[in-house]
Protein backbone atom coordinates (compact mmCIF):
# COMPACT_ATOMS: atom_id res chain seq x y z
CA UNK A 1 0.00 0.00 0.00
CA UNK A 2 1.12 3.54 -0.70
CA UNK A 3 1.27 5.35 2.67
CA UNK A 4 0.57 8.63 0.87
CA UNK A 5 -2.81 7.43 -0.44
CA UNK A 6 -6.03 6.42 1.23
CA UNK A 7 -7.22 2.85 0.86
CA UNK A 8 -10.75 1.79 -0.09
CA UNK A 9 -12.12 -1.74 0.23
CA UNK A 10 -14.56 -2.63 -2.56
CA UNK A 11 -16.58 -5.82 -2.27
CA UNK A 12 -18.01 -7.28 -5.47
CA UNK A 13 -15.16 -5.54 -7.27
CA UNK A 14 -15.37 -7.84 -10.32
CA UNK A 15 -19.00 -7.03 -11.09
CA UNK A 16 -20.18 -4.61 -13.76
CA UNK A 17 -20.61 -1.65 -11.41
CA UNK A 18 -17.27 -2.36 -9.73
CA UNK A 19 -15.47 -2.34 -13.06
CA UNK A 20 -17.15 0.96 -14.02
CA UNK A 21 -16.20 2.48 -10.65
CA UNK A 22 -12.51 1.53 -10.48
CA UNK A 23 -11.24 3.99 -13.12
CA UNK A 24 -12.87 6.81 -11.14
CA UNK A 25 -10.91 5.94 -7.98
CA UNK A 26 -7.41 6.01 -9.48
CA UNK A 27 -6.24 8.39 -6.72
CA UNK A 28 -6.85 5.69 -4.08
CA UNK A 29 -5.38 2.30 -3.32
CA UNK A 30 -8.13 -0.25 -3.97
CA UNK A 31 -8.44 -3.48 -2.04
CA UNK A 32 -10.78 -5.75 -3.97
CA UNK A 33 -12.90 -8.54 -2.49
CA UNK A 34 -14.83 -10.97 -4.67
CA UNK A 35 -15.09 -14.64 -5.58
CA UNK A 36 -12.68 -14.08 -8.47
CA UNK A 37 -10.32 -11.22 -9.37
CA UNK A 38 -11.35 -8.72 -12.04
CA UNK A 39 -9.76 -9.22 -15.45
CA UNK A 40 -7.32 -6.67 -16.87
CA UNK A 41 -7.50 -4.50 -13.75
CA UNK A 42 -4.66 -3.63 -11.42
CA UNK A 43 -5.51 -3.51 -7.71
CA UNK A 44 -3.36 -2.69 -4.72
CA UNK A 45 -4.54 -5.98 -3.21
CA UNK A 46 -7.14 -8.66 -3.92
CA UNK A 47 -8.72 -11.26 -1.63
CA UNK A 48 -10.97 -14.09 -2.78
CA UNK A 49 -13.74 -14.22 -0.21
CA UNK A 50 -17.20 -15.78 -0.05
CA UNK A 51 -19.41 -13.51 2.04
CA UNK A 52 -21.87 -16.37 2.37
CA UNK A 53 -19.50 -18.06 4.82
CA UNK A 54 -19.79 -17.09 8.48
CA UNK A 55 -15.99 -16.93 8.77
CA UNK A 56 -15.90 -14.07 6.24
CA UNK A 57 -16.59 -11.54 9.03
CA UNK A 58 -13.29 -12.41 10.73
CA UNK A 59 -11.51 -12.38 7.37
CA UNK A 60 -12.87 -8.92 6.63
CA UNK A 61 -11.68 -7.64 10.01
CA UNK A 62 -8.21 -8.97 9.19
CA UNK A 63 -8.21 -7.40 5.71
CA UNK A 64 -9.41 -4.03 7.00
CA UNK A 65 -6.87 -4.08 9.82
CA UNK A 66 -3.93 -5.08 7.59
CA UNK A 67 -4.72 -2.66 4.76
CA UNK A 68 -5.77 0.31 6.88
CA UNK A 69 -8.78 0.97 4.66
CA UNK A 70 -10.70 4.12 5.56
CA UNK A 71 -13.76 3.53 3.33
CA UNK A 72 -15.83 0.52 2.28
CA UNK A 73 -17.90 0.34 -0.91
CA UNK A 74 -20.13 -2.73 -0.63
CA UNK A 75 -21.22 -3.90 -4.09
CA UNK A 76 -21.29 -7.68 -3.56
CA UNK A 77 -24.77 -9.04 -4.32
CA UNK A 78 -26.13 -12.01 -6.24
CA UNK A 79 -28.57 -10.49 -8.74
CA UNK A 80 -29.01 -13.13 -11.44
CA UNK A 81 -28.78 -16.73 -10.14
CA UNK A 82 -28.31 -18.19 -13.63
CA UNK A 83 -25.41 -15.96 -14.57
CA UNK A 84 -23.62 -16.36 -11.23
CA UNK A 85 -24.38 -20.04 -10.78
CA UNK A 86 -25.74 -19.41 -7.28
CA UNK A 87 -29.08 -21.17 -7.73
CA UNK A 88 -29.89 -22.03 -4.12
CA UNK A 89 -32.10 -19.33 -2.56
CA UNK A 90 -30.75 -19.97 0.95
CA UNK A 91 -27.19 -19.51 -0.28
CA UNK A 92 -28.23 -16.31 -2.07
CA UNK A 93 -29.65 -15.04 1.23
CA UNK A 94 -26.43 -15.87 3.07
CA UNK A 95 -24.40 -13.90 0.53
CA UNK A 96 -26.80 -11.00 0.04
CA UNK A 97 -28.35 -10.38 3.44
CA UNK A 98 -26.11 -12.11 5.98
CA UNK A 99 -23.05 -11.12 3.92
CA UNK A 100 -23.94 -7.43 4.18
CA UNK A 101 -24.42 -7.79 7.93
CA UNK A 102 -20.95 -9.36 8.13
CA UNK A 103 -19.36 -6.48 6.22
CA UNK A 104 -21.00 -3.96 8.53
CA UNK A 105 -20.04 -6.00 11.57
CA UNK A 106 -16.40 -5.93 10.44
CA UNK A 107 -16.51 -2.16 9.95
CA UNK A 108 -18.02 -1.66 13.42
CA UNK A 109 -15.42 -3.96 14.97
CA UNK A 110 -12.52 -2.04 13.42
CA UNK A 111 -13.92 1.31 14.55
CA UNK A 112 -14.54 0.06 18.09
CA UNK A 113 -10.90 -1.05 18.41
CA UNK A 114 -9.60 2.36 17.37
CA UNK A 115 -9.64 2.17 13.59
CA UNK A 116 -11.03 4.89 11.35
CA UNK A 117 -13.37 3.66 8.65
CA UNK A 118 -15.22 6.87 7.95
CA UNK A 119 -17.51 5.98 5.03
CA UNK A 120 -19.65 2.98 4.10
CA UNK A 121 -21.41 3.03 0.71
CA UNK A 122 -24.06 0.55 -0.42
CA UNK A 123 -26.35 0.55 -3.49
CA UNK A 124 -29.81 -0.78 -2.61
CA UNK A 125 -32.50 -0.73 -5.33
CA UNK A 126 -35.78 0.80 -6.43
CA UNK A 127 -37.12 -2.76 -6.17
CA UNK A 128 -37.39 -2.32 -2.38
CA UNK A 129 -40.51 -0.16 -2.92
CA UNK A 130 -42.33 -2.99 -4.70
CA UNK A 131 -43.56 -3.39 -8.29
CA UNK A 132 -46.32 -0.76 -8.07
CA UNK A 133 -46.11 2.70 -6.52
CA UNK A 134 -48.73 5.41 -6.52
CA UNK A 135 -46.72 8.05 -8.32
CA UNK A 136 -43.12 9.06 -7.57
CA UNK A 137 -42.19 8.08 -4.01
CA UNK A 138 -39.59 9.66 -1.75
CA UNK A 139 -37.08 7.91 0.49
CA UNK A 140 -39.52 7.72 3.41
CA UNK A 141 -42.03 5.60 1.51
CA UNK A 142 -42.72 2.13 3.04
CA UNK A 143 -40.84 -0.76 1.47
CA UNK A 144 -43.11 -3.26 -0.27
CA UNK A 145 -40.90 -5.67 -2.19
CA UNK A 146 -42.39 -9.09 -2.82
CA UNK A 147 -42.41 -12.11 -5.17
CA UNK A 148 -38.96 -11.65 -6.73
CA UNK A 149 -36.06 -13.03 -4.66
CA UNK A 150 -33.73 -10.21 -5.75
CA UNK A 151 -36.22 -7.56 -4.61
CA UNK A 152 -36.96 -9.30 -1.31
CA UNK A 153 -33.25 -9.60 -0.50
CA UNK A 154 -32.64 -5.94 -1.42
CA UNK A 155 -35.44 -4.96 0.97
CA UNK A 156 -33.98 -7.07 3.77
CA UNK A 157 -30.50 -5.65 3.20
CA UNK A 158 -31.93 -2.13 3.15
CA UNK A 159 -33.40 -2.86 6.58
CA UNK A 160 -30.12 -4.35 7.82
CA UNK A 161 -28.18 -1.23 6.80
CA UNK A 162 -30.61 1.12 8.53
CA UNK A 163 -30.78 -1.07 11.67
CA UNK A 164 -27.00 -1.40 12.00
CA UNK A 165 -26.17 2.21 11.16
CA UNK A 166 -25.73 3.15 14.84
CA UNK A 167 -23.35 0.23 15.41
CA UNK A 168 -20.71 1.43 12.94
CA UNK A 169 -18.91 3.90 15.18
CA UNK A 170 -17.96 7.27 13.71
CA UNK A 171 -18.82 6.23 10.15
CA UNK A 172 -21.05 7.98 7.62
CA UNK A 173 -23.35 5.61 5.74
CA UNK A 174 -24.61 6.29 2.24
CA UNK A 175 -27.33 4.03 0.88
CA UNK A 176 -28.43 4.59 -2.70
CA UNK A 177 -31.71 3.32 -4.13
CA UNK A 178 -30.99 3.36 -7.87
CA UNK A 179 -33.66 2.64 -10.45
CA UNK A 180 -33.18 -0.05 -13.13
CA UNK A 181 -29.57 -0.09 -14.33
CA UNK A 182 -29.06 0.48 -18.06
CA UNK A 183 -26.13 0.78 -20.43
CA UNK A 184 -24.45 -1.28 -23.11
CA UNK A 185 -22.69 -3.47 -20.51
CA UNK A 186 -25.81 -4.10 -18.40
CA UNK A 187 -27.93 -7.23 -18.37
CA UNK A 188 -30.92 -7.46 -16.05
CA UNK A 189 -34.50 -8.72 -16.21
CA UNK A 190 -36.18 -5.68 -17.74
CA UNK A 191 -33.34 -4.78 -20.11
CA UNK A 192 -33.22 -8.46 -21.08
CA UNK A 193 -36.95 -8.48 -21.79
CA UNK A 194 -36.59 -5.38 -23.98
CA UNK A 195 -33.58 -6.79 -25.81
CA UNK A 196 -35.38 -10.09 -26.35
CA UNK A 197 -32.18 -12.12 -26.25
CA UNK A 198 -32.94 -15.80 -25.43
CA UNK A 199 -30.38 -16.13 -22.63
CA UNK A 200 -31.83 -19.27 -21.06
CA UNK A 201 -29.40 -22.06 -20.22
CA UNK A 202 -31.34 -24.80 -22.02
CA UNK A 203 -30.82 -26.28 -25.49
CA UNK A 204 -33.73 -24.27 -26.88
CA UNK A 205 -32.14 -21.04 -25.73
CA UNK A 206 -28.85 -22.03 -27.33
CA UNK A 207 -30.56 -22.89 -30.63
CA UNK A 208 -32.47 -19.61 -30.73
CA UNK A 209 -29.31 -17.62 -29.97
CA UNK A 210 -27.51 -19.32 -32.85
CA UNK A 211 -30.37 -18.39 -35.16
CA UNK A 212 -30.32 -14.79 -33.95
CA UNK A 213 -33.93 -15.04 -32.78
CA UNK A 214 -35.27 -12.10 -30.80
CA UNK A 215 -38.02 -12.86 -28.31
CA UNK A 216 -41.07 -10.55 -28.25
CA UNK A 217 -41.99 -8.35 -25.33
CA UNK A 218 -45.13 -9.83 -23.75
CA UNK A 219 -47.72 -7.57 -22.12
CA UNK A 220 -51.35 -8.02 -21.05
CA UNK A 221 -54.13 -6.44 -23.08
CA UNK A 222 -55.15 -2.93 -22.13
CA UNK A 223 -53.86 0.54 -22.95
CA UNK A 224 -52.96 1.09 -19.29
CA UNK A 225 -49.95 -1.23 -19.52
CA UNK A 226 -48.43 0.71 -22.43
CA UNK A 227 -48.89 3.96 -20.50
CA UNK A 228 -47.15 2.78 -17.33
CA UNK A 229 -44.18 4.97 -16.40
CA UNK A 230 -40.59 3.81 -16.07
CA UNK A 231 -37.34 5.36 -14.95
CA UNK A 232 -33.81 4.13 -15.58
CA UNK A 233 -30.32 5.09 -14.47
CA UNK A 234 -27.12 4.53 -16.43
CA UNK A 235 -24.59 2.32 -14.65
CA UNK A 236 -21.87 4.91 -15.35
CA UNK A 237 -23.92 7.58 -13.59
CA UNK A 238 -24.19 5.34 -10.52
CA UNK A 239 -20.42 4.83 -10.66
CA UNK A 240 -19.93 8.60 -10.89
CA UNK A 241 -22.24 9.12 -7.90
CA UNK A 242 -20.33 6.59 -5.79
CA UNK A 243 -17.04 8.26 -6.75
CA UNK A 244 -18.50 11.67 -5.91
CA UNK A 245 -19.45 10.45 -2.43
CA UNK A 246 -16.01 8.93 -1.92
CA UNK A 247 -14.38 12.27 -2.80
CA UNK A 248 -16.93 14.31 -0.81
CA UNK A 249 -15.43 16.08 2.23
CA UNK A 250 -16.13 14.43 5.55
CA UNK A 251 -19.18 15.44 7.52
CA UNK A 252 -20.24 14.36 10.99
CA UNK A 253 -21.59 10.84 11.20
CA UNK A 254 -24.74 10.59 9.09
CA UNK A 255 -27.07 8.15 7.37
CA UNK A 256 -27.88 9.40 3.86
CA UNK A 257 -30.49 7.57 1.75
CA UNK A 258 -30.88 8.70 -1.85
CA UNK A 259 -33.26 7.72 -4.64
CA UNK A 260 -31.27 7.66 -7.89
CA UNK A 261 -32.65 7.84 -11.44
CA UNK A 262 -31.71 9.47 -14.72
CA UNK A 263 -32.47 13.14 -15.27
CA UNK A 264 -35.78 14.28 -16.65
CA UNK A 265 -39.21 12.72 -16.78
CA UNK A 266 -40.15 9.04 -16.66
CA UNK A 267 -41.08 7.47 -20.00
CA UNK A 268 -43.97 5.18 -20.89
CA UNK A 269 -43.68 1.47 -21.55
CA UNK A 270 -44.76 2.22 -25.12
CA UNK A 271 -41.77 4.54 -25.53
CA UNK A 272 -39.47 1.94 -23.95
CA UNK A 273 -40.53 -0.55 -26.61
CA UNK A 274 -39.93 2.02 -29.35
CA UNK A 275 -36.45 2.85 -28.05
CA UNK A 276 -35.62 -0.87 -27.88
CA UNK A 277 -37.26 -1.57 -31.26
CA UNK A 278 -39.02 -4.43 -29.49
CA UNK A 279 -41.92 -6.40 -30.93
CA UNK A 280 -44.81 -6.36 -28.47
CA UNK A 281 -47.28 -9.24 -28.19
CA UNK A 282 -50.44 -8.68 -26.13
CA UNK A 283 -52.07 -11.51 -24.18
CA UNK A 284 -55.36 -11.71 -22.24
CA UNK A 285 -54.29 -10.81 -18.73
CA UNK A 286 -51.38 -11.23 -16.33
CA UNK A 287 -52.14 -14.94 -15.88
CA UNK A 288 -51.49 -15.66 -19.57
CA UNK A 289 -48.30 -13.57 -19.55
CA UNK A 290 -47.10 -15.42 -16.48
CA UNK A 291 -47.76 -18.79 -18.08
CA UNK A 292 -45.81 -17.88 -21.22
CA UNK A 293 -42.92 -16.54 -19.13
CA UNK A 294 -42.99 -19.70 -17.01
CA UNK A 295 -42.93 -21.90 -20.10
CA UNK A 296 -39.96 -20.04 -21.64
CA UNK A 297 -38.13 -20.26 -18.30
CA UNK A 298 -38.78 -23.98 -17.88
CA UNK A 299 -37.71 -24.71 -21.46
CA UNK A 300 -34.43 -22.84 -20.94
CA UNK A 301 -35.30 -20.18 -23.52
CA UNK A 302 -35.50 -17.06 -21.36
CA UNK A 303 -33.37 -16.00 -18.39
CA UNK A 304 -36.25 -13.92 -16.99
CA UNK A 305 -37.86 -15.88 -14.12
CA UNK A 306 -41.67 -15.91 -13.81
CA UNK A 307 -41.36 -14.20 -10.41
CA UNK A 308 -40.05 -11.09 -12.20
CA UNK A 309 -43.34 -10.50 -14.03
CA UNK A 310 -44.80 -7.95 -11.55
CA UNK A 311 -41.62 -5.88 -11.90
CA UNK A 312 -41.65 -6.10 -15.71
CA UNK A 313 -45.24 -4.96 -16.16
CA UNK A 314 -45.51 -2.80 -13.03
CA UNK A 315 -44.77 0.89 -12.57
CA UNK A 316 -42.59 2.13 -9.73
CA UNK A 317 -41.20 5.64 -9.99
CA UNK A 318 -39.20 7.70 -7.52
CA UNK A 319 -38.83 11.32 -6.50
CA UNK A 320 -35.13 12.28 -6.79
CA UNK A 321 -35.39 15.75 -5.23
CA UNK A 322 -33.13 14.74 -2.34
CA UNK A 323 -30.43 13.56 -4.77
CA UNK A 324 -30.60 16.82 -6.71
CA UNK A 325 -30.20 18.85 -3.52
CA UNK A 326 -27.38 16.59 -2.34
CA UNK A 327 -25.41 17.11 -5.56
CA UNK A 328 -26.29 20.76 -6.08
CA UNK A 329 -24.39 22.23 -9.03
CA UNK A 330 -22.75 18.85 -9.61
CA UNK A 331 -26.06 17.15 -10.44
CA UNK A 332 -25.77 17.35 -14.27
CA UNK A 333 -22.06 16.50 -14.09
CA UNK A 334 -22.71 13.30 -12.15
CA UNK A 335 -26.10 12.23 -13.51
CA UNK A 336 -25.33 12.85 -17.17
CA UNK A 337 -27.97 10.69 -18.83
CA UNK A 338 -31.66 11.42 -19.01
CA UNK A 339 -34.00 8.49 -18.38
CA UNK A 340 -34.49 7.90 -22.10
CA UNK A 341 -30.81 8.37 -22.98
CA UNK A 342 -29.86 5.84 -20.31
CA UNK A 343 -32.23 3.26 -21.79
CA UNK A 344 -31.14 3.95 -25.37
CA UNK A 345 -27.51 3.29 -24.45
CA UNK A 346 -28.47 -0.29 -23.56
CA UNK A 347 -28.86 -1.02 -27.26
CA UNK A 348 -25.52 0.24 -28.53
CA UNK A 349 -22.43 -1.90 -29.16
CA UNK A 350 -20.82 -2.65 -25.75
CA UNK A 351 -17.39 -2.65 -27.45
CA UNK A 352 -17.79 0.99 -28.45
CA UNK A 353 -15.85 3.67 -26.61
CA UNK A 354 -16.93 3.62 -22.93
CA UNK A 355 -18.60 6.70 -21.51
CA UNK A 356 -17.11 6.52 -18.01
CA UNK A 357 -14.61 9.30 -17.40
CA UNK A 358 -13.47 11.56 -14.61
CA UNK A 359 -16.03 11.90 -11.85
CA UNK A 360 -17.33 15.22 -10.71
CA UNK A 361 -16.06 15.98 -7.20
CA UNK A 362 -17.23 18.52 -4.64
CA UNK A 363 -14.10 20.57 -5.30
CA UNK A 364 -15.27 21.13 -8.88
CA UNK A 365 -18.25 23.18 -7.79
CA UNK A 366 -18.21 26.80 -8.80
Amino acid sequence: MNPMRETILVTGVSGNLGLRLLPLLSDYDIVGVDMRPPENVSLAHFESLDLGNESSAEELVRILRETGATMVVHLAFVIDPQRTGVLDVDRMWRINVAGTARVMEAVGWINREGGKIRKFLYPSSVAVYGPETDGPVNEDHPLGAHTLTYAIHKKEVDEVVRYRADMMGDCSIYMLRPHIFTGATVQNYLVGALRGTPLGKGSWGEKLRRRGTRLPLILPFGRAYLQKSFQFVHVDDVARLLAYIVHRPDHSKELVILNVAGRGEAITYSRCAQVANARVIRLPGRWACGKVLERMWNWGISSVPPDALPYIIGSYTMDTTRLQRFLGDNYPRVIRYTVEEALADSFRDPNATPTTDAAATPQESA
